[in-house]
């Protein structure tokens, strides 16, 4: 076929859009080296921006007697900007291919470029939900309800003129001395009111109200030196079931109480020359390990009576 008869101009559509691209074909340029024989179809970006646009394009060539398109070439993506170079991409065809006359009738070519623009991922928003106020544990609560209640009690205890009701499994976790008197080879046999001696009832109940619910009963009612004593006793029945956190705190609330009364004591220390007996004690080392601060102050008040 006469070169003449293949000349064609381009009648190029574009679509209003984001971004605008022209699609042109260039024809008797078969003497470049690099593409022998061929023909090459550019596609520029219309209005090049420095951000750049990714985007790849697929050119197919429509049969004429079918109108079906068949992809002579497919262009992976690439990003069109304002720099020259990276405004237009050019693919090459066979001259071979474009004047067969499955697509080439009539001296007209139908060649369709499909442009696909690759945008930013659009992220959603996330979204926002309504906050749930979760309120604090009342696990001491219930269990101090439980104690209150005797609802499933299977063990009675009887503290001078009072008995009192509990649940075996709650002594012997918190507790194991209970444990041992409950469940192991010191239980008692029999299923009557088990006797607890040398504890005064009210110091008993408070002791099961911290097993139940870690804390301290109210003890506001009670007059200073009564609170006191009450204290002074849990700290013996807390060492006697091993309940240790129980005796730290009424450790720690003696030590914050010290006063000047206490300056007897330790007048009554020094002048009897019972220092050694008292530094041996269980007490002492447990005073000094609690509250190092409160036994430096004592030290440095014997030495002072000492001296005097």
């Amino acid at each position: 076929m006469p070169a003449s008869k293949t000349v064609s101009t381009s009648a190029a559509e574009t679509e209003l859009g984001t971004h605008a691209f022209w699609v042109s074909r260039w024809a008797n340029i078969s003497t470049t080296k690099n593409h022998p024989d061929c023909i090459a179809i550019s596609l520029m970006l219309l209005n090049p921006v420095a951000a750049g646009v990714p985007a790849s394009f697929e050119l197919r060539l429509v049969n004429q007697s079918t109108g079906l398109p068949f992809t002579v070439h497919k262009e992976a993506p690439k990003v069109f900007d304002d720099d020259d170079n990276n405004m237009v991409a050019i693919c090459w065809i066979k001259r071979s291919l474009l004047e067969s006359p499955t697509y080439l009738q009539n001296d007209r070519l139908t060649v369709e470029c499909i442009v696909t623009v690759i945008k930013e991922p659009q992220v959603p928003k996330p979204k926002s939900f309504p906050r749930i106020e979760v309120p604090p544990s009342n696990m001491a609560e219930h269990f101090g309800s439980l104690l209150e209640t005797d609802l499933g009690a299977d063990v009675t205890f009887s503290v001078g003129a009072k008995t009192f009701k509990a649940h075996k499994i709650v002594l012997a976790t918190r507790s194991p001395v209970f444990k041992a008197e409950l469940y192991g080879p010191m239980k008692e046999e029999g299923m009557g009111p088990i006797t607890i001696k040398d504890v005064q009832p009210d110091v008993f109940r408070a002791l099961l109200h911290f097993i139940y619910t870690d804390s301290l009963p109210p003890l506001d009612d009670l007059e200073a030196d009564d609170h006191s004593e009450m204290i002074r006793h849990l700290v013996v029945a807390a060492d006697r079931y091993a309940i240790e956190r129980l005796k730290l705190i009424c450790q720690s609330f003696l030590c914050e109480n010290l006063n000047v009364q206490t300056e007897a004591c330790i007048e009554f220390i020094t002048c009897s020359n019972v220092m050694d007996d008292l530094l041996s004690t269980q007490g002492y080392k447990n005073l000094k390990r609690t509250c190092p601060a409160v036994v430096m102050d004592a030290l440095e008040k014997t030495s002072k009576f000492r001296k005097a």
